[in-house]
């Protein structure tokens, strides 16, 4: 029985860590510069080009946490006192008149004067409709102080920041229109082999459709990449090298498939002839055959071609290099614990990543973790995280990946 814990030894197959510390580290070495002004509405899941600093004090003046009655606290003793005013959100109020106290509503400036806000709830009016207070005050109770969440020259969103909905709306309180974001990464992709045909078509013999390219492309749109859909490379090495040579003006090449070291694997041959291998053979399961290298000095990774490898490889490995190339900080998923819901008597050499979902707060995983089974990651909700060397009964703790911090 093994807990989550260390990392075991790989042999000579490169360790996960390691592979993306330097899928990182080059990919910083070619961090995007160009960006594009754009307005609000247009900037979901693109990347910030520079700080986000507040040109403002927001809230811009002190204002009312809730309905009720504002009042200078040292002007109440205890008998009720006189509505001078009445406030509304969006509306400027006079200075609050000494011994009287002021009718509010959330999000109305506090009037000079008031160093108070007591709830209506805390209120009762009188017949005269003068206000008596039954609860004790202190000063600054229910009052939002200028400046409370940000002030003039405070950095509000570093550079590098994945903008939401969240992000979006904070810049819009600070009254921007338009942001200036890092352009979008140039991805051309591409799929190998005779075997693949087009969904649609009918099938040949020995024919598979083509189901990682369109999983990539959907992926990568998600990530706010600009795709260029290359189709598949048939299994011929002049053809490979041509095809290859065209895509000049991308950021990248992603494929799936033929980075093995078979007869046919014609993409692995073509990088090695013409271009350079940084990395390739990792200590992942699914997924070992992940190659990064250049060609003519495009940078390509090339995906394993089996669909849960390219998932599991896309989402643990090419997608945080996507996203630091745009210069994005953090970039790796967050995990967390939980126990395991089955058994894993048998410890490989590989990292595994088994297609999984949580209920009743464990683990469980799909009957079947074949890498040639996508459908295993539309049952799942998350990857179960096996380290190296580990065997687990049911209870061990291991890491879970949810799948919603991988897809966009």
């Amino acid at each position: 029985m093994n807990p989550v814990g260390k990392p075991g030894k790989t042999g000579s197959l490169m360790a996960v860590e390691v592979a993306l510390a330097r899928l990182l580290e080059m990919a910083e070495a070619s961090t995007i510069h160009e960006r594009e002004r754009l307005p609000l509405a247009q900037l979901e899941g693109r990347v910030l080009a520079e700080d986000l600093v507040s040109t403002l004090d927001l809230p811009p003046w002190p204002n009312s946490a809730m309905d009720g009655y504002a009042l200078r606290i040292a002007d109440w003793t205890g008998e009720p006192l006189l509505v001078s005013q009445r406030i509304f959100a969006g509306q400027a109020p006079e200075p609050l008149k000494p011994g009287t106290c002021a009718r509010i509503f959330t999000g109305a400036p506090v009037p000079a004067g008031a160093d108070c806000v007591e709830m209506q709830e805390n209120a009762e009016v009188q017949a005269d409709e003068r206000v008596r207070f039954i609860e004790t005050m202190t000063p600054g109770q229910n009052i939002r102080p200028q400046g409370q969440e940000t002030t003039v020259g405070e950095l509000v969103l570093p550079a590098g920041t994945r903008l939401g909905p969240i992000e979006q709306g904070l810049a819009a309180s600070l009254g921007c229109a338009e942001l200036d974001v890092v352009r979008k990464v140039r991805v051309a992709v591409l799929s190998t082999g005779d075997e693949l045909i087009e969904p649609g078509q009918p099938l040949g013999p020995g024919q598979i459709y083509n189901s990682n390219r369109v999983l990539l492309c959907s992926w990568l749109q998600h990530l706010g990449c600009e795709v260029i859909d290359a189709g598949i490379l048939p299994d011929d090495l002049p053809t490979t090298r041509a095809r290859l040579g065209e895509l000049k003006d991308v950021d990248l090449i992603l494929s799936t498939g033929g980075v093995s070291v078979g007869e046919a694997d014609f993409l692995g041959i073509a990088l090695r002839e013409e271009g350079e291998l940084t990395l390739w053979k990792l200590a992942i399961k699914p997924g070992k055959p992940l190659t990064f290298g250049h060609f003519r000095g495009v940078p390509v990774i090339g995906l394993p071609g089996n669909p849960a490898s390219t998932l599991v490889t896309f989402a643990l490995l090419a997608r945080p290099y996507l996203l630091r190339r745009q210069g994005v900080k953090e970039v790796e998923p967050l995990k967390f614990q939980v126990p395991a819901g089955f058994e894993w008597p048998k410890a490989g050499n590989r990292r595994e990543y088994l297609r999984g979902r949580l209920e009743s707060g464990r683990a469980i995983i799909y009957k079947n973790q074949s890498s040639g089974v996508l459908r295993s990651a539309a049952w799942a909700d998350g990857l179960v995280e096996v380290l190296e060397d580990h065997t687990l009964i049911e209870g061990d703790y291991v890491n879970f990946i949810p799948l919603s911090e991988v897809l966009s």
